[in-house]
């Protein structure tokens, strides 16, 4: 082989290592944004279920117009799924918080993807603490 074919093979060689790299980083941070869409949308879920408790009566298995008693179990979800683990906080009457952490590092900072939202008896308002996106 002639020193020219030598070159062409070593480069192509180069290209298609880096083309490889650019594919895995690619790859690496859509499943980041697929774990984060994920852990929002059960999160979302996990609110309308407990809106749904909130308004029906206690003597039906709700929580009568109030947060005070709400929990997991009470909503009939579970507290961790293939997309993260889901728990409550601040609970009160009128509202709480649910803080969900994803699967995966989003900004390979050692943390995964945490989410954290607090729901009212007619809404979700989302609080600070989104990383890792």
């Amino acid at each position: 082989m002639g020193q020219q074919q030598l070159l062409l093979i070593v480069l192509g060689v180069i290209v298609v290592g880096i083309a490889v790299a650019i594919g895995i980083n690619i790859f690496s941070e859509s499943a980041a944004q697929a774990n984060f869409d994920a852990v929002m949308s059960d999160m979302l879920r996990i609110a309308s279920n407990a809106q749904q408790w909130y308004m029906k009566p206690t003597s039906l298995g709700g929580g009568g117009r109030t947060f005070s008693s709400v929990s997991l179990t009470n909503i009939n979800t579970s507290g961790s799924n293939a997309n993260g683990s889901y728990s409550f906080s601040n609970i009160t009457g009128a509202n709480f918080d649910i803080t969900g952490i994803g699967n995966m590092d989003g900004d390979k900072d050692g943390t995964p993807v945490t989410i954290s939202l607090t729901v009212y008896p007619d809404s979700v308002a989302s609080t600070p603490v989104i990383t890792s996106r």
